[in-house]
C-alpha cells in the first residue's frame, strides 16, 4: 500500500526516522535488567515444558482449549508470589494495559493517569469509554486536584495510573502518597511495575511491594529484568474474573505458548534464589549517574538517560558508542517531550565497574 512516503521523508528531515538493528557490543540499552534472557535455568524450564507436553504454541485462546496446565501453575504461583488474590498471564504488557484501560472503566468512571505514563495506557485510555484526566509528572497534589475534579463532576468509580519506574527518565512515582489519595479518595490504583519487577522492593516484587493492598491493580512485565515474554496482572479475585469475561483483548488473543508460562515461573523463584544480580544493578546505577551526568539529581534506578535536547545529536552520539562496542540507542519525540531527545542507557547485572566507567570514557569521547 502506497501513499506514505511524505510522512517518511519528513520523519527522515526531523530525525525521527526509526529502523531496526541488531544487537551489537555490550548491553547498556535492552531491558533485560537482571541478566535473565540468556540464564540456563530458563533455558531448561522451556526445554522441560516441550519434554512434557510437547506444545509449541498453546492452539488457541484461553477460553478455547489455549489454556494449559503451565498458564494455570503461573497464575497461582504468581498470585502467592506477589501476595494477591489471582494473577493473570497475558501475552504483552501492552495488550494487558490495553485491556485494563478499556475493560474496568466505563462512561461513568474517570483515570487520572501520569502525563509520562506508558503508550499502552493512553492507547488504552482512547479506546476507552472513561473520562480521563492528566495530573504532572509524579506531582502527588496535581494527582489530588485531578481526583478532587472527578469527584465533582460525578465519576462513580476512580482509577489512579501511574508507572513505578519510568521507562525514559527512571524516576520512581510516589507511591505512598498515591496510595493515600487512592484511600482517601475509595479510588483504584493502577501501578504498572514494568521496570520495578525483579530488581525494587525488598524481595524484588516491585516497588509497591510493601504497599499493595485490596485496592491496588498491579502489571507485572515478564520480558524485561524477568527476560521472557508476557504480563501478569495481579488484583482481587473479582477484577480478574472480570477481565477473563470481559477484557477482548484476552479473550480474543490465542494465548502465550506453555513453555513461555513455565519459563516465566522459574524466573519469578530465580530473584529469590539469586539476590546479588538486582543488588549488583542497584549499586552500579548511582556509580553511573554520577559519571555521565555530573551535577544533575540522580533518578534512582537503572535506567540512566543522557538528555541531549537536539533531536540530531541523539541519533549521531549513539552511532559514535556503538562504533566503540557500546549498544547504546538514541531516543526522540513522540516517545519523550519535545526538546528532550536522549541516550537511554540502562544497566543490567552482568556488568561491572569497569564496564561503567569504560561507557563513561567512551561518551565523554563521543561528546566531545
Amino acid at each position: 500500500m502506497h501513499g506514505h512516503a511524505a510522512e517518511l521523508e519528513r520523519l527522515r528531515r526531523e530525525h525521527r526516522h526509526r529502523s531496526l538493528a541488531l544487537p551489537a557490543g555490550k548491553d547498556f540499552s535492552s531491558n533485560d535488567y537482571l541478566g535473565f534472557s540468556r540464564h540456563p535455568a530458563l533455558r531448561e524450564a522451556v526445554i522441560t515444558a516441550l519434554d512434557e507436553d510437547g506444545m509449541v504454541g498453546a492452539g488457541g485462546s484461553r477460553l478455547l482449549r489455549g489454556h494449559h496446565a503451565a498458564h494455570a501453575r503461573l497464575e497461582e504461583f504468581a498470585a502467592g508470589y506477589f501476595g494477591v488474590e489471582k494473577a493473570l498471564f497475558f501475552g504483552s504488557g501492552f495488550a494487558a494495559n490495553f485491556a485494563l484501560f478499556t475493560t474496568l472503566a466505563d462512561r461513568h468512571d474517570a483515570v487520572i493517569f501520569d502525563e509520562h505514563i506508558h503508550a499502552s495506557v493512553k492507547e488504552g485510555l482512547h479506546a476507552s469509554p472513561a473520562q480521563s484526566y492528566k495530573a504532572h509528572h509524579n506531582d502527588a497534589d496535581s494527582f489530588a486536584a485531578e481526583v478532587r475534579r472527578a469527584r465533582e463532576k460525578g465519576a462513580k468509580r476512580i482509577f489512579i495510573a501511574v508507572e513505578s519506574v519510568y521507562s525514559m527518565d527512571g524516576d520512581l512515582a510516589p507511591l505512598v502518597s498515591l496510595d493515600k489519595i487512592a484511600k482517601e479518595f475509595d479510588a483504584a490504583l493502577v501501578v504498572d511495575e514494568a521496570h520495578a519487577t525483579g530488581v525494587f522492593g525488598p524481595k524484588g516484587r516491585g516497588l509497591g511491594e510493601s504497599l499493595q493492598g485490596e485496592h491496588w491493580i498491579s502489571l507485572h512485565t515478564c520480558g524485561k529484568a524477568l527476560g521472557v515474554a508476557g504480563a501478569l496482572v495481579c488484583a482481587c479475585g473479582e477484577t480478574i474474573d472480570y477481565l477473563v469475561n470481559r477484557a477482548r483483548p484476552f479473550i480474543y488473543s490465542t494465548a502465550p505458548p506453555p513453555m513461555l508460562a513455565a519459563a516465566v515461573e522459574r524466573a519469578l523463584k530465580l530473584v529469590d534464589e539469586e539476590p546479588w544480580r538486582r543488588e549488583n544493578v542497584l549499586e552500579l546505577a548511582p556509580i553511573l549517574h554520577r559519571a555521565i551526568n555530573p551535577g544533575r539529581a540522580f533518578a534512582g534506578s537503572q535506567i540512566v538517560p543522557v538528555i541531549l535536547g537536539e533531536e540530531e545529536r541523539a541519533p549521531g552520539a549513539a552511532r559514535g558508542l556503538q562504533e566503540l562496542g557500546f549498544d547504546v540507542r538514541a531516543v526522540r519525540p513522540p516517545t519523550v517531550p519535545e526538546g528532550t531527545s536522549r541516550l537511554r542507557i540502562s544497566l543490567n547485572a552482568l556488568h561491572a565497574r569497569d564496564d561503567v566507567v569504560a561507557l563513561a570514557a567512551a561518551l565523554d569521547q563521543v561528546l566531545a
